[in-house]
């Protein structure tokens, strides 16, 4: 049974979310503040959580960087906040989803799914090992010259499919699709950008000229 945190001081919300999806196999830890999040983040050891960014005893892009450096958990930052800075800023932190308020319950459950989905999905490569770079991809471990590296799922899901197809010229249309969509629903292709900079960031030497993580500029991305 997946668990899903609920981080959303609006009570009818979160509890209109657990009875929109009370019939998936899923179990819920409702939190109405950051204190309590915190409390029970460690405790809990959730699959996925669900935060809104304006609650009463603080900001939730700063738990968020807390979740970022501390767990490898996704997470789909869901709130009224729908200013375009807000949702880059979600996602450079390392969101996996940011949906804005109001929303549809089916919609929510389809993004839930979705990331569910990719975070359990196997794939053929349990570990890659080129120069400096190690990755053990079914342990979650990532390491540059011996460091290691703390990558979000979905930076873990892009590095993943990037080294899985060494040499071949990924489109942005299909990175696009296996990391958030399954064709039925737009997302931003900034997402893309923003998850490719994050990861460059992290385990290229020089990001400004990345010698793994190449540009193919018209089509999308390759990993040499």
């Amino acid at each position: 049974m997946k668990k899903i945190m609920i981080v959303e001081d609006d009570r009818a919300l979160s509890q209109g979310i657990v009875m929109a999806l009370r019939k998936e196999a899923y179990q819920f830890t409702q939190c109405y503040t950051l204190k309590e999040a915190r409390r029970l983040l460690e405790d809990t050891k959730p699959d996925l959580m669900l935060l809104d960014i304006n609650l009463p005893d603080g900001s939730g892009f700063d738990f968020l960087k807390e979740v970022m450096a501390e767990a490898n958990l996704p997470v789909i930052v869901v709130t009224a906040n729908d200013m375009e800075i807000d949702e880059v800023m979600g996602l450079e932190l390392g969101a996996e989803d940011y949906i804005t308020k109001p929303f549809s319950l089916m919609v929510l459950r389809a993004r839930i799914e979705k990331v569910l989905r990719a975070q359990s999905r196997g794939s053929c490569a349990a570990s890659y090992e080129q120069g400096d770079l190690l990755f053990d991809f079914e342990g979650m471990h990532y390491y540059i010259a011996g460091q290691e590296v703390l990558l979000s799922s979905t930076e873990q899901r892009l590095l993943r499919l990037l080294v899985e197809n060494k040499d071949r010229h990924l489109t942005r249309a299909f990175l696009i699709d296996r990391l958030w969509t399954d064709g039925a629903e737009y997302v931003d292709e900034n997402a893309l950008s923003v998850t490719v900079k994050r990861l460059r960031d992290k385990i290229e030497e020089n990001p400004a000229k990345p010698l793994h993580i190449r540009t193919v500029y018209g089509v999308g991305y390759v990993w040499h």
